[in-house]
């Protein structure tokens, strides 16, 4: 067991004036399964590259371990490539038989290295990439957001398999992953970093008892400034007025005072200055103390929604619906029936490739819904209707095809700018941000730029596709919050199984 030693790491990319690190310190050992724990932005996956030497930093790193990094870089001539072939290129000194060892525990068939890794689901490759990384010993692993466009069956088998190993860290926004692997977690918070032995929840648990002490103490603190200044306020305008009758006075008035009070008055006065002084410290004491108490706590906004009441009760409905894609002889499916009734949140569930994404593209294709310039080529058989006159409001796994600025964004689509920025700040976007062009941002930001859109624009039903990709675990109980409160109509597709739980009225296996 060896370990790792950060030391005021600081780092920011070259020509921005964001420190996405600053100051970063701490320890960790080789054999743990940590999970790695912050917000959109914070710098996690730039944490994993500067273990792996791709930039340059202030401060230091020390290990004595070799680190590897998921996922392997895949460029479009690989994807050409059998799986087997890009073994040497992503770890040359591993057999094959290293591999194979690897793909039998993630329960994969040997024969998908032998195909196009291009023809590989996202599933499939992700094993393939997990299969090579752990084939080697004496290594300290970086893992970064391994399930993302993974369906559910295939993420129990990631999540069984890790589970086994030791001596990596892993970065995920998968609560139900975090808890099933993970034995202490890394958390980048807003101004400090914490290491802590445990899962998920059993820091979360942690964070809001912590956050409801802090809370409390920062209460206390302003009630006991409050009273301070008010006798700090008192005591001053007492020796103010003290002060202002040391000199002159009327003898026919106040025929008890003389000239000798004056000397009096003044040690009366100086003695309730000191008062003052005293209090004043005791002020600056106790904002001292409540300093850097609520720095730390998630400042999470309640987001809105508007949702339109359609005048019909059935919004879609598919009987008996196959579909296939134009030019292709086998169907994806076949037979499916359900309904999406106003007021229901339909999640669709089932293997990468079954067709999920094709019905939500049916259904928008028979909607006339604008589909950013892509042509579905869907064709279907038997029943699917959808309502006419219905306003739709979409997300798209795909964020490729954003770029420009988000005032660009904002008029292309008709939404308003203020608004739009506002549910971005409340998703934990920066105001830095808002000056970059969107093919600068993180996968994350691009994600919830789409979310936001779709927020602000008021639909009938919001059809939203692997939405949560990417995004952090604040802003994810922050859209289930918001769901639960509005109940919107809505079909989606969505892997993460407490999101599944806490907002589906109907979950539908493929």
């Amino acid at each position: 067991m060896a370990q790792i030693q950060v030391t005021d790491l600081a780092f920011s990319y070259d020509g921005s004036a964001d420190e996405v690190l600053k100051d970063v310190t701490f320890n960790i050992d080789t054999d743990w399964k940590l999970g790695l724990i912050g917000r959109n932005g914070k710098g996690k996956t730039t944490l994993l590259n500067l273990f792996m030497g791709k930039y340059d930093y202030h401060g230091t790193i020390k290990a004595g371990t070799c680190f590897d990094y998921f996922p392997y870089p895949v460029s479009g001539s690989d994807l050409k490539q059998n799986a087997v072939d890009l073994l040497e290129k992503w770890k040359p000194q591993i057999e094959l038989w290293q591999t194979l060892i690897q793909m039998n525990e993630l329960q994969m068939d040997p024969e998908c290295l032998y195909r196009p890794f291009g023809t590989l689901s996202f599933g499939e490759r992700t094993r393939v990439m997990l299969a090579v990384l752990f084939a080697a010993e004496n290594e300290f692993l970086l893992i970064d957001e391994p399930t993302n466009h993974m369906d559910s069956s295939a993420r129990d088998i990631v999540k069984t398999y890790l589970a086994s190993k030791k001596g990596f860290i892993l970065v995920s926004h998968d609560r139900d992953l975090l808890d099933g692997v993970c034995d202490h977690v890394l958390v980048l918070n807003r101004s400090t970093i914490e290491v802590q032995a445990g899962n998920f929840s059993s820091w979360w648990e942690n964070k809001e008892k912590m956050d409801a002490f802090r809370q409390a103490e920062n209460e206390k603190h302003l009630k006991e400034i409050g009273k301070l200044k008010s006798a700090a306020d008192r005591s001053s305008r007492w020796a103010e007025k003290s002060e202002n009758t040391k000199i002159g006075f009327d003898p026919v008035k106040e025929h008890d005072r003389s000239i000798a009070t004056r000397s009096y008055v003044g040690a009366k006065t100086k003695k309730m200055q000191a008062r003052v002084k005293a209090v004043e410290k005791r002020i600056d004491r106790e904002i001292e103390e409540k300093e850097g108490l609520l720095s730390d706590i998630e400042k999470v906004s309640d987001l809105k929604i508007e949702p339109l009441r359609f005048h019909k009760e059935v919004l879609v409905n598919a009987y008996d619906l196959s579909i296939r894609y134009e030019g292709a002889e086998k169907e994806l499916f076949s037979g499916l029936r359900f309904q999406v009734k106003r007021g229901e949140r339909i999640i669709l569930s089932g293997e990468n490739g079954c067709g999920k994404s094709s019905i939500l593209k049916a259904i928008l294709q028979k909607a006339d819904y604008p589909l950013q310039g892509e042509k579905t080529g869907l064709l279907t058989t038997r029943t699917l209707d959808v309502a006419s006159g219905m306003v739709i409001s979409y997300i798209n796994q795909d964020t490729s095809f954003l770029s420009g600025s988000l005032k660009k964004f904002c008029e292309d689509r008709g939404l308003n700018e203020s608004l739009f920025l506002a549910v971005l700040r409340n998703l934990d976007l920066g105001r830095e941000q808002f000056i970059k062009n969107m093919e600068d941002f993180s996968e994350g930001q691009k994600k919830k730029v789409l979310i936001a859109a779709s927020l602000i624009t008021p639909a009938h039903l919001y059809i939203w596709d692997e939405p949560l990709n990417y995004i952090d675990v604040f802003s994810r109980m922050q859209i289930e919050k918001l769901i639960l409160q509005y109940e919107p109509t809505m079909l989606l597709v969505e892997h993460d199984v407490r999101f599944q739980e806490k907002v589906g009225t109907t979950v539908i296996k493929l």
